[in-house]
């Protein structure tokens, strides 16, 4: 009975040592996030991590993917302007048609996996993609997650010092208890990033004029490659097939509302162009 106290403690005594943390506010859903990182040390690590990746995977040589990589994801870098301050951006397509998967890095640096193209069948589809991981760095979901993780190591330095007068029994049982609720609660942490990024996502390529109908049909396609991801899994970051379909058609309105408003606008002026060249 006397382990919550306990465990609460901890993490008070974490915080006091980390003082009082910043936060930044979301593009789009306006949520408040923790953000204890600074962008620098981001940027620095996302450069050395893209930099190790091109030194492990070849680059694809299929022009057709190049194309359409770098025209849709400088659309939809422009859809997002105001919330990027970045000016330079490097596109890569990475050889390797088993893994699918595309990301965005804090620094400019976006890269998709020929596996991807898979699923990936049309331009609309890739800019739901690109939205979604674009989103992940405009939401600054990787300096929130560095940041949970310091609360929760000066968490665990609370704990250590609070309970150093009990048994090692008692102590590493409480430690383990805690570690485990860390995960758990990093797990659904996660799955609320890409909840986010897909909300983002979604309103990136509808701005960028692209349709944010196509994810359905993306993914179907995806289910249709990873038949697994249709099932739930307790301990797994990502949402499964059916909760993220729930998730887009919850998030759909408000993107087809910046599709209509976009369409509109491409409309209006290619109408005043006719009248000027007339």
């Amino acid at each position: 009975m006397r382990k919550q106290p306990i465990l609460f403690s901890g993490i008070a005594f974490g915080l006091l040592l980390l003082g009082i943390p910043g936060c930044n506010t979301v593009p789009v859903t306006g949520r408040t996030a923790i953000n204890m990182v600074s962008d620098e040390y981001v940027i620095k690590e996302s450069i050395r991590q893209f930099d190790l990746m091109k030194s492990q995977y070849p680059l694809s040589k299929n022009l057709g993917y190049i194309k359409m990589v770098r025209e849709v994801g400088e659309k939809v870098i422009a859809a997002a302007s105001t919330d990027i301050y970045l000016t330079e951006w490097e596109f890569l397509v990475f050889e390797n048609p088993s893994i699918f998967n595309a990301f965005a890095m804090p620094g400019g640096k976006i890269g998709v996996f020929t596996g991807l193209f898979k699923a990936v069948k049309t331009d609309g589809e890739l800019a739901i993609v690109i939205g979604h991981e674009i989103a992940h760095m405009t939401a600054k979901h990787v300096n929130e997650r560095l940041s949970k993780q310091k609360l929760s190591q000066a968490g665990r330095v609370g704990l250590a010092i609070i309970t150093s007068g009990q048994s090692s029994l008692v102590q590493g049982a409480i430690l383990d208890t805690y570690g485990l609720g860390c995960s758990m609660g990093g797990l659904g942490f996660n799955r609320k990033m890409e909840k986010e990024a897909d909300e983002i996502g979604l309103i990136y390529a509808a701005r960028a004029g692209y349709n944010p109908t196509a994810a359905y049909a993306l993914w179907e396609r995806i289910l249709a490659e990873n038949s697994n991801l249709a099932l739930s899994k307790p301990l797994s970051t990502h949402p499964s097939y059916l909760t993220r379909i729930r998730n887009l058609r919850e998030a759909m309105p408000e993107a087809i509302e910046e599709y209509e408003i976009t369409q509109s606008s491409v409309h209006k002026t290619n109408h005043m162009e006719g009248i000027i060249i007339q």
